[in-house]
């Protein structure tokens, strides 16, 4: 088999000065989007104190607290481990990875059992990869795998799920699928224009690399941070707007579960190491629903959008997020089947 030549990436490059030195890029950044977004929050305080009180605005904002504290902690391993990965040579990747990008989808998706984080880890994690050189089509499968298959989730899916072994076992499968899977359409169909990393500062020969950690380890917080909060804005907007008598009422026609809870998986953007509590809670619904709303949540939700805009570029999100849509509930309908028996 012939190897697969991986699609260029393409960076956004920064203002360059005369004297050499580099300005930051125009446009509006996700940092300044926040700064308004906290200003008008101020105002209305003090005109309107009153709406704070509200008992819709409180539930908004225990939620929207909620998901970001929840992926808090998992977005900075992931920045960490990110920075790390700009440190490693090139050539570690080029000898840890298989050449050919087909074959380097799948080892790649089998090393996300390693990263014990959830959705907001990975997608920084994944960025370095490619700057390190990594097929993206290898790098993409990580950022699905890792979420998904790592041990805490899966430790957390069989205590969610004490009746029901399996369930662990067939979100296991399905997610590691939905990896290779997409991976392998990124290596047959992505282009190279659709992914544009925005370019860090040009490394400094007089920096140590203890200050070039640091210094990748804060662009990328900043950067992956503001796409966070406002993901989570997002979500926890339509989370409160969603009823749940409404949820009731489709239990019970299969077809409808099951396009509910994917949908309701990308609303309600729960970070991967609880979300087998939620499922579990929802009892009215069918096991096979619920696989789906595990094994889509991970790799699509209001936040990983967000973050992958961030990251990548709107025109990779507005690609990749259906593709990987379609695919996850197309691999959990069929582990449903073959593990679960279809119930």
């Amino acid at each position: 088999m012939r190897p697969v030549a991986p699609p260029e990436v393409t960076a956004e490059r920064p203002l360059v000065r005369p004297d050499g030195g580099r300005t930051a890029r125009t446009g509006v950044r996700s940092g300044d989007v926040l700064m308004v977004l906290l200003a008008l929050c101020i105002a209305a305080y003090f005109v309107q104190p009153d709406w704070f009180s509200a008992p819709g605005v409180q539930a908004w904002g225990t939620v929207f607290a909620a998901i970001c504290l929840q992926a808090l902690p998992f977005l900075v391993l992931g920045v960490l481990v990110s920075a790390a990965v700009s440190l490693v040579p090139a050539s570690f990747f080029e000898r840890a990875l298989p050449r050919s990008a087909v074959l380097a989808v799948p080892v790649a998706g089998a090393a996300g059992a390693v990263l014990p984080g959830c959705e907001c880890a990975s997608v920084p994690v994944a960025g370095g990869l490619v700057r390190r050189g990594v097929a993206p089509a290898a790098a993409l499968a990580f950022l699905l795998s890792a979420p998904a298959i790592n041990p805490v989730v899966v430790i957390a899916t069989v205590v969610a799920f004490p009746d029901e072994p399996l369930m662990a076992v067939a979100r296991f499968a399905a997610s590691l699928l939905v990896a290779v899977v997409v991976g392998w359409v990124w290596a047959a169909f992505g282009r190279g224009d659709w992914l544009r990393l925005p370019q860090r500062a040009a490394d400094s020969g007089g920096r140590s690399r203890g200050r070039q950690f640091l210094d990748v380890a804060q662009h990328d917080f900043v950067h992956a941070g503001g796409f966070l909060v406002l993901g989570g804005v997002a979500a926890a907007t339509l989370n409160v707007l969603v009823p749940r008598a409404w949820l009731d009422a489709v239990a019970g026609d299969p077809v409808l579960a099951v396009l509910v809870l994917a949908a309701l998986a990308v609303v309600l953007s729960i970070c991967s190491e609880a979300d087998a509590f939620v499922a579990a809670s929802l009892t009215s619904f069918s096991l096979t629903s619920r696989l789906v709303f595990l094994v889509v949540g991970p790799v699509v939700d209001l936040k990983l959008i967000a973050l992958q805009s961030g990251t990548f570029g709107p025109r990779f999100a507005l690609r990749f997020a259906p593709v990987t849509f379609v695919v996850a509930v197309g691999c959990a309908l069929l582990a449903a089947w073959i593990l679960l028996g279809g119930r």
